[in-house]
């Protein structure tokens, strides 16, 4: 038995393409989510962890003697010795997002933000014109992009609360 049903309802066909489009074209959502993980990646700088909540390594004594040599020298204005804090304090700051119709891609531009991220090993990237190794030395990952349990409590009620909104304004009576 097969049973057909044909739409000639003229404001359901109307809501239903509505509905069609909002759910097709994200774009806001995906925007709003973007926002929601800058905000709370930013705010893991100051704690120093992770998106699990584990805290990043210390930053190794040769990089904090290297800061203080150059503070010496008067080429850092101030020291700080969080991890992934160094003297332009660039990577907290410089975390943004870019939203679609469908996808939402969040990090930051800074070149050394992947070696943050997943860490390298001493002489990963080869040497320098002196031979030294770069990195002089290991650098352990410092994860400070990823979902947190409370981003996916937030994405997750934006979700939501985008679709309810977009099923009411899709119904006839709410035109």
């Amino acid at each position: 038995m097969v049973v057909t049903v044909e739409l000639n309802d003229a404001d359901l066909i109307k809501a239903l393409e509505r509905a069609a489009r909002a759910v097709t074209d994200m774009t806001p959502l995906m925007q709003e989510i973007g926002e929601m993980l800058v905000e709370s990646t930013k705010a893991r700088f100051p704690e120093g962890v992770s998106p699990e909540g584990t805290p990043w390594a210390p930053k190794s004594q040769s990089t904090i003697d290297t800061y203080r040599r150059r503070e010496a020298k008067g080429k850092n204005a101030s020291l700080d010795f969080r991890p992934l804090f160094g003297p332009s304090r660039m990577l907290s700051s410089q975390i943004h997002y870019e939203a679609g119709p469908n996808q939402v891609e969040w990090g930051s531009n800074r070149i050394y933000a992947a070696v943050m991220q997943l860490g390298a090993a001493k002489g990963a990237f080869g040497s320098d014109a002196k031979g030294h190794p770069m990195p002089w030395g290991d650098i352990p990952a410092r994860e400070f992009l990823g979902l947190s349990d409370t981003d996916r409590t937030n994405i997750g009620a934006a979700v939501n609360e985008w679709l309810q909104l977009r099923a009411t304004a899709g119904s006839p009576d709410n035109e």
